[in-house]
């Protein structure tokens, strides 16, 4: 484990690019089915990208601290809150710019409402990164050999707080909703969409990020796996074990608890952590074991800057939405002028290609970082 693995730059670099091709359609009323997210309960393929990446943070870490034999210390600690306290920044300042550009776009910028606090969204994916790689940081080192038995302990709490409190019903009422409201505050929420009904209801709010953090830590404890193999036969075998255990647990307990992405609910945590195992197991037999590569390049060069990569998607995507021609932003007028015509009026068709031509775009930048061998990490 000296040199990188190539298996999991590809896992991270596939995770990135799912991320992009979901959150940038050409229009979001024309998706196909399986690159929407479950309206509420229920799995679907985009519902996977996100919970990998979280996954895949948590091996990054225990790589990272296994330099410092895992053990808490004064440099741990620093190196934790840096990196932490400098992710949770570049989600809001993304949020910030994303405003700029808009005021920009509309030829009315105004610096006042770019810093207005007020009615900012606080929590997201890159924040929910931020604290769940903090948090579960810390509760690695902190905890040594019951880190496992904390990772059951969260996530029967968690259980249990959803039991008791309507945690599966879209709500006023729902448990999550209750406490993100008390303590973020609606304005600070984002507004969630289900069958035409609209509340303030954040699938990245305070109390779900409890179960993100054992989600983290999960993957921290893989990267243990991955480290302490002899080799790529054993490391395969324990994940896929380790994987099947998870996903067989999640779905078995989906009976009395519903997997669900916006709740993160702990059989969501089992079956995605379960199933991010086996496609990890599966690529290091594919490339690490078997040697088929060819098809790696695309996904390992998103694979070694996954971070810059989804930032510089996330301005791109500002940047499209936002800047006009004529009565059409840059990216209404590419879908509806261009690719709606040479689908022949296929409308999801068109979208689908808007989102690969985004793909691919950010992926320029991702192949020439990895030519000059420039790696950006915080």
């Amino acid at each position: 484990m000296k040199n990188r693995l190539l298996s999991l730059d590809v896992m991270r670099g596939i995770t990135i690019a799912g991320m992009l091709l979901v959150n940038n359609p050409g229009a979001w009323g024309h998706i196909y089915p399986p690159l929407r997210h479950a309206s509420w309960n229920g799995l679907t393929p985009t519902d996977l990208v996100f919970p990998f990446f979280m996954y895949i943070m948590g091996m990054s870490a225990y790589f990272s601290l296994k330099k410092y034999d895992n053990l808490v210390s004064w440099p741990v600690i620093y190196k934790i809150l840096k990196r932490t306290v400098i992710l949770f920044a570049i989600g809001i300042g993304l949020v910030l710019l994303a405003r700029m550009i808009s005021g920009v776009g509309k030829g009315e910028l105004a610096w006042s409402s770019v810093f207005d606090f007020s009615n900012i969204r606080i929590l997201g994916v890159i924040p929910r990164l931020a604290i769940c790689y903090g948090a579960g940081s810390l509760i690695a080192v902190f905890s040594g050999r019951f880190l496992k038995w904390l990772i059951v302990a969260i996530l029967i709490l968690y259980g249990v707080i959803l039991l008791l409190g309507n945690g599966f019903e879209f709500s006023e009422n729902n448990i999550i909703a209750v406490v993100d409201r008390y303590v973020l505050g609606e304005a600070h929420m984002y507004t969630s969409n289900i069958d035409g009904v609209r509340m303030k209801f954040d699938p990245e709010g305070f109390l779900s990020t409890l179960p993100s953090i054992a989600h983290m830590l999960i993957g921290y404890q893989c990267g243990k796996v991955l480290l302490t193999s002899n080799d790529n036969g054993q490391r395969i075998t324990k994940l896929m074990i380790i994987g099947t255990c998870l996903t067989f647990a999640g779905f078995l307990l989906a009976y009395c608890m519903p997997l669900n992405k916006k709740v993160w609910s702990p059989t969501f945590v089992l079956t995605t952590c379960g199933l991010a195992c086996q496609l990890l197991g599966l690529l290091l037999y594919i490339i690490d074991v078997r040697g088929w590569k060819k098809w790696c390049p695309f996904f390992r060069d998103f694979g070694v800057n996954p971070l810059f990569m989804y930032v510089l998607g996330s301005v791109f995507s500002s940047i499209f939405g936002s800047m006009r021609i004529a009565d059409s932003s840059w990216k209404a007028y590419y879908y509806d002028f261009v690719l709606t015509p040479l689908c022949m009026g296929d409308q999801t068709l068109a979208s689908l290609l808007y989102a690969v031509t985004f793909v691919c775009l950010v992926w320029i930048f991702a192949h020439i970082l990895y030519k000059r061998k420039i790696y950006i990490k915080i």
